[in-house]
């Protein structure tokens, strides 16, 4: 590839005490009853940003530029970067939400991830093509810009096509907690399907890296700011929020400009669940093959075992001290 490929990460520490008096002051009656609106848990945080970090610079050392989007926090990683890098490591930059929201300040401060990734690639400087990371993603083996990208750029978007009709039907038969119905990631990508003018199918979206190309959210959101508007206006997530990736994955498909590649092949996932010895039958995979992506998700939750036993593995593919 002879163009640069920057990477963005989003991260938020959930740990931070002003941050959570800021999600009270602004908050709903029920947005902070539910985890997967405004719950503590959708913020909780052990460090992962660092193994994400450190991931790169080990198994992507061709990136171009990293940026951590945050909300006027900062992760400090440096000296971390130092210590296991210590020949040198990828230029970094902290990026604030106000910078991404010039013109939509009056939306801050936003607690949504859907809002927050509809305006990263409003980031001054980006590179025309990036990929977007969460913090709880890392690199699990080394990898090349083709993994990424295909031929004169195009985007690889890791998912599978789904059926808009069958998961509606899903959803409307499934019973809603307290009555009411909810946002799902499954209803905020076919949001998006459906307003590029797809209603039969949508792709599948899993918890992975995402190869992104910043003309294509240009043509979707910034000829069109009225969408930007409603998926910003909620500062929790809320039903009429759509996913700005698949909205724009879908416009890149009806353009002929899109690969589509499923993320079974290339994903590792690890959420841990209250079942004896389960965390430890899911890292003996992890051992036997080399991932390409590797996703600890909620890992607030883990027993202290479980942690113990992650932290080593992570330790070992990325050659890193974990505390």
């Amino acid at each position: 590839m002879n163009f640069p490929i920057d990477i963005v990460i989003t991260w938020v520490d959930g740990q931070d005490k002003e941050l959570a008096e800021k999600r009270k002051r602004y908050a709903l009656s029920d947005e902070l009853k539910y985890d997967d609106v405004g719950g503590a848990t959708r913020y909780a945080s052990i460090g992962e940003i660092k193994w994400c970090i450190a991931s790169i610079n080990r198994f992507a050392p061709w990136v171009h530029k990293i940026y951590i989007v945050t909300d006027n926090q900062d992760p400090h990683v440096i000296p971390f970067l130092e210590a296991n890098f210590p020949n040198g490591f990828i230029p970094m930059e902290i990026v604030d939400h106000r910078q991404i929201f010039v013109g939509y300040e009056q939306f801050l401060p936003t607690f949504n991830s859907l809002s927050i990734e509809t305006m990263l690639w409003r980031i001054p400087g980006l590179s025309r093509h990036f990929i977007e990371m969460n913090d709880d993603l890392m690199f699990g083996a080394p990898v090349s810009p083709e993994d990424f990208f295909a031929a004169e750029g195009i985007p690889v978007c890791f998912a599978t096509k789904a059926n808009i009709p069958l998961t509606r039907l899903t959803r409307l038969i499934k019973r809603h907690k307290d009555g009411k119905p909810r946002p799902t990631f499954k209803g905020n990508m076919i949001a998006a399907a459906m307003i590029a003018g797809n209603w039969w199918s949508y792709f599948m979206i899993c918890h992975t890296v995402k190869p992104l190309v910043r003309d294509a959210f240009e043509a979707c959101l910034g000829q069109h700011p009225e969408l930007i508007e409603r998926n910003i206006r909620n500062r929790f997530r809320h039903m009429e929020h759509f996913n700005a990736e698949e909205l724009h994955y879908v416009y890149l498909s009806h353009k002929k400009r899109l690969v589509l590649r499923n993320p079974n092949e290339v994903l590792f996932y690890l959420q841990p669940r209250n079942r004896k010895g389960y965390v430890q039958r899911k890292l003996s995979h992890l051992k036997a093959r080399s991932y390409k992506f590797c996703c600890f998700n909620n890992l607030s939750q883990a027993t202290e075992r479980d942690l113990s036993d992650i932290k080593a593995e992570v330790s070992r593919i990325l050659k890193i001290a974990i505390g």
